[in-house]
């Protein structure tokens, strides 16, 4: 992990400061996992769950609240699993086009 890396991923630790710890779990969990191309965790919940000593179902309804607080965002469902990625709210992109006057 280089320095940017690490920078990018403090960030997202000190933006969650006010969440639960277990919110800020979930986050930092997609935070470090591995993503495709779309920036999504390809990986199940029930698994992601595991890796953090978490039942599924504490996991699920902790992942539900962050997405309803715009963290984490759908990114794409195959089947009956959806995958999820971090939103501009946790990454601090600007994805606001800001506007021009016409000349």
């Amino acid at each position: 992990m280089n320095n940017d890396d690490k920078r990018k991923l403090l960030d997202v630790l000190h933006r969650t400061a006010g969440m639960t710890a277990n919110q800020r779990l979930v986050v930092m969990l997609y935070a470090m996992h591995p993503t495709d191309r779309a920036g999504a965790v390809i990986e199940t919940g029930a698994k992601l769950a595991e890796l953090v000593g978490m039942s599924p179902t504490v996991f699920s309804r902790t992942r539900r609240q962050v997405v309803e607080a715009g963290w984490l965002e759908e990114s794409e469902r195959l089947a009956h699993i959806s995958y999820y990625r971090l939103s501009a709210k946790c990454t601090g992109e600007d994805v606001v086009v800001p506007l021009r006057r016409a000349t």
